[in-house]
């Protein structure tokens, strides 16, 4: 990087890091090199040794067991620690296209990410082994700070180091990262962040169609379902905007009214609103109720999204995932909500069909699950496909009803009501 100023560049901004540090994200040096571990293949024997049979006391996914590919610490022979990423058994069907892969984006060595250092192909299971990070993610950081927020000069080098770790990844030909957020900075033993390998997989059977955070993607996104390198940048802008804050950026569903705590109208809460039988049932988070109304209502809404689809995801793809779903539904109908949650999670990270209901769906069964920020992730995602989708708004409000986020609730449920109005006018 140097003098110049990349795409990624907080440009004004002088560095106190010597040239020579910052310029090993792009050439290296050899000490840095030969100190990281070389990518090799793993046998599931020795993985399941390192992690003590994945144990469920070595996950360090932020979501538990819950997440849909679980992420392991583990220990080699070696005493090198090590972080295992076991894989959904579906989303890696083509065992020699994960092997390549993984050995593309095991080629990559920075002190900037952390760096995959081998994989696992047996029978129906995938795995990626990396670099153990020991000292959380951004997100723990950044937002559920305990002892005190994060410093400022701590913010300008988790900015600095980001831009560094993706300018290094777009020189070796790596431009596109699936998912870019905080949940993907890493920091290591000395407390230097790093940028998750991982994101740097393709998260599908093509080549191009990414499963993503779309709080953190660009509106055309929603249209093709697939992302750019502009794209990138456009998720690097928005992780600024986190850093800075030092919060998530301000969900649209909440009116700027709201956020600006100024009086709007003659109603302050939701029981002087006059709400219809659907509302009710979201504003008292009646979750039984909101079931029966999302069988009711089936996909009746998901009419009029944009599927760019190629004959390649047709032939190859489609039956599969329109399976996913299929058993999502018989879940879901069964309140069978685990199995909902990854028979949809299947279907979203296969990445051929975007809809709406599939979020609104998994949405509540996360929130049948005890799980409400993932509940409003989904609804705030469903509203970004379906924007007057008015299950949407009411999903979001009964997942800020649960996280205590009252104020914020009842203005989403007064949108919601007027989206619901005007939907019953036409």
């Amino acid at each position: 990087m140097g003098g110049r100023c990349c795409k990624f560049s907080l440009c004004g901004w002088r560095s106190p890091l010597k040239p020579a540090v910052v310029e090993t994200s792009d050439h290296g040096n050899e000490n840095e090199r030969s100190s990281m571990a070389e990518f090799r293949e793993f046998s599931i024997e020795e993985l399941k040794a390192a992690t003590s049979g994945f144990s469920s006391e070595n996950i360090v996914s932020e979501h538990g067991e819950k997440a849909p590919n679980i992420v392991y610490r583990g220990k080699l022979d070696n005493d090198r620690w090590i972080a295992v990423k076991r894989f959904n058994r579906s989303a890696w069907p083509d065992n020699r296209q994960f092997t390549e892969e993984a050995k593309a984006v095991g080629s990559l060595r920075s002190e900037r990410l952390a760096n995959l250092t081998g994989c696992c192909c047996e029978n129906e299971e995938r795995l990626l082994v990396a670099e153990f990070m020991p000292n959380e993610t951004l997100a723990k950081h950044l937002f559920h700070w305990e002892n005190q927020p994060m410093q400022w000069a701590m913010r300008i080098r988790v900015a600095l180091y980001l831009a560094q770790a993706l300018e290094y990844c777009g020189s070796k030909g790596r431009a596109l990262y699936h998912d870019l957020n905080a949940y993907r900075v890493l920091f290591d033993q000395d407390g230097n962040p790093r940028l998750s390998c991982f994101g740097l997989m393709k998260n599908s059977r093509d080549g191009k169609s990414y499963s993503t955070n779309l709080a953190f993607t660009p509106p055309e996104y929603m249209r093709t379902g697939r992302i750019a390198p502009e794209s990138v940048v456009y998720s690097f802008g928005a992780m600024l905007l986190d850093l800075l804050s030092g919060k998530h950026i301000p969900p649209s569903h909440v009116p700027s009214y709201v956020l600006m705590a100024i009086p709007h109208g003659a109603a302050t809460s939701t029981q002087q609103l006059s709400l219809t039988p659907v509302g009710e049932a979201y504003s008292r988070t009646d979750l039984t109720a909101l079931h029966e109304i999302l069988e009711k209502i089936g996909y009746k809404d998901d009419e009029g999204i944009a599927n760019e689809l190629s004959f390649q995801m047709w032939t190859n793809q489609m039956q599969e995932t329109l399976n996913s779903k299929k058993k999502g539904d018989a879940a879901f109908r069964a309140k069978d909500f685990a199995t909902a949650i990854d028979c949809y999670t299947r279907f979203i990270d296969g990445g051929t069909v975007i809809s709406p209901t599939v979020y609104a769906r998994r949405c509540l069964s996360y929130l049948m699950s005890d799980m409400p920020q993932e509940a409003l992730g989904d609804a705030m995602q469903a509203q970004t496909i379906a924007t007057e989708w008015h299950i949407a708004f009411y999903l979001q409000a009964a997942a800020l009803f649960t996280l205590g986020m009252e104020t914020d609730a009842q203005g989403t449920v007064k949108e919601a009501t007027k989206l619901e109005a005007k939907r019953n006018k036409t």
